[in-house]
């Protein structure tokens, strides 16, 4: 096998995993949570323990791969997601399952941090994008699939099989990369790694996400603390762990970052939250609650690609700030649902935020990307990956705390369902508020100089 498509088959498998393995868990979790009897809470800790530890270490991940290898880093990464795939499948509680998703989430970090680089590495400028536009239909083929793959297995074959599924598909891409793969990619060979700054930035990403979650002030100040200690210990290094100093001295490229992570941390929890809804509160089972939950994502594959071309045509802020304002709708209509609420209302506003999320995504990342020299696209789009990580953490987050707050650590039984429901109309409402900032932010960017 040839080393470009080699590149490109563990890539893509790599791209479909991680967006498969979040959208199809989400659709496995009320029959984890009948399983193991767990609350509300705990159960947003089996999606959350993965994306935290992922976000954790994706940073680091990343810099160590740019200093000892690419290609060690990734097949080390598929090897820890595939064992923590496979461990997910037999926990005898939920406790030791949520220490296998913190394994995976390790394992995922490393592929993050190294997927999409490995390709920059291999592809010449001139084939560049073809290979990445292969890699981001991969992604969102994992995020259509998801609910339909992770409904139809846990309805036939129970919960446990979506995590070998996913440990199968790791260990054939970790194959197809240590025999195929061969030659190394390491631009910062020999540069210092940033230690010091890589523990804070994970303990500062802990404390914050963990003292949202369990609604603890001391562990949220504490967090803020270390960001704080974070932002000025990495403005003064010379090999930083994360580009702090592009975020301080790049308005376009601070703020297209910031309206990132708002609108990841407004948008992700809302595949967790309505699939609850559809199973818990409408009766339905798994594998049609993923057919009414792709509904969102085929729209993102169709419009994003779009988006993508209208912003090389049209200032990338007007595009991307009407797509913030679209999602801001979608979500102040979700607020408003009730057990009442029909079905083909809940399609309308899936679809309606799948279609925002593609135009604000493909133009946001094009405007990032756009406003940086050459030399800082590694950083940026390592960047643009950190956002992601950290926005959909807080999302779990804040529904947790939300969760904390008006269900408290109860199991989801029909008495307990209008509880849920104001939880979810409040969080809904908070996330259309943090996405209305979002369009601000957007705006505020500045116009984008063509190259």
């Amino acid at each position: 096998m040839q080393l470009k498509k080699a590149a490109l088959l563990t890539s893509g498998v790599a791209s479909f995993l991680t967006p498969f393995m979040g959208s199809s868990t989400n659709i496995a979790l009320p029959a984890i949570g009948k399983e193991f009897q767990i609350d509300a809470i705990t159960l947003g800790w089996i999606a959350t323990a993965y994306l935290l530890a992922a976000g954790m270490f994706s940073v680091p991940f990343g810099r160590i791969a740019d200093i000892a290898g690419r290609k060690k880093v990734f097949v080390v990464g598929l090897l820890v997601f595939s064992l923590g795939s496979i461990l997910s499948a037999i926990p005898p509680n939920a406790e030791m399952l949520i220490a296998f998703r913190v394994l995976q989430g390790v394992g995922g970090a490393m592929i993050f941090a190294t997927s999409v680089a490995i390709l920059t590495s291999v592809f010449p400028p001139q084939e560049r994008g073809k290979a990445i536009g292969i890699n981001t239909g991969a992604v969102y083929t994992g995020l259509s699939l998801g609910p339909i793959g992770g409904g139809f297995l846990t309805q036939n074959l129970g919960w446990r099989s979506l995590f070998i599924a996913n440990g199968a598909l790791g260990f054939f891409a970790l194959i197809v990369a240590s025999v195929y793969l061969r030659g190394e990619w390491a631009d910062a060979r020999g540069e210092k790694f940033d230690l010091a700054g890589s523990a804070i930035y994970a303990a500062m990403l802990f404390f914050l996400i963990y003292g949202f979650s369990e609604f603890s002030v001391a562990f949220i100040v504490l967090g803020a603390i270390l960001a704080l200690i974070f932002v000025v210990y990495e403005n003064r290094q010379e090999h930083p762990v994360f580009a702090v100093r592009l975020l301080l001295s790049n308005l376009t490229f601070s703020l297209s970052s910031l309206a990132a992570l708002l609108n990841y941390a407004a948008t992700f929890a809302v595949g967790f939250l309505m699939s609850l809804y559809l199973q818990y509160v409408k009766g339905f089972d798994a594998q049609t609650a993923g057919l009414i939950l792709v509904s969102q994502p085929v729209v993102m594959a169709i419009f994003a690609p779009i988006a993508g071309w209208i912003s090389d045509r049209i200032e990338p802020r007007v595009v991307a700030s009407t797509g913030m304002a679209v999602t801001t709708l979608s979500l102040i209509l979700f607020a408003g649902i009730n057990g009442e609420t029909a079905l083909s209302n809940i399609i309308t506003y899936l679809m309606l935020l799948g279609f925002g999320i593609a135009l604000f995504s493909s133009p946001n990342t094009n405007a990032i990307m756009s406003s940086v020299e050459r030399k800082f696209f590694g950083i940026a789009s390592a960047t643009v990956a950190t956002m992601r990580l950290v926005g959909q953490t807080l999302s779990m987050a804040l529904v947790m705390l939300v969760f904390s707050m008006v269900i408290g650590r109860v199991e989801i039984t029909p008495e307990y369902f209008g509880r849920f429901i104001e939880s979810s109309r409040i969080a809904f409402s908070i996330f259309a508020a943090l996405c209305f900032v979002g369009i601000f932010a957007s705006l505020g960017r500045g116009k984008i100089k063509r190259g």
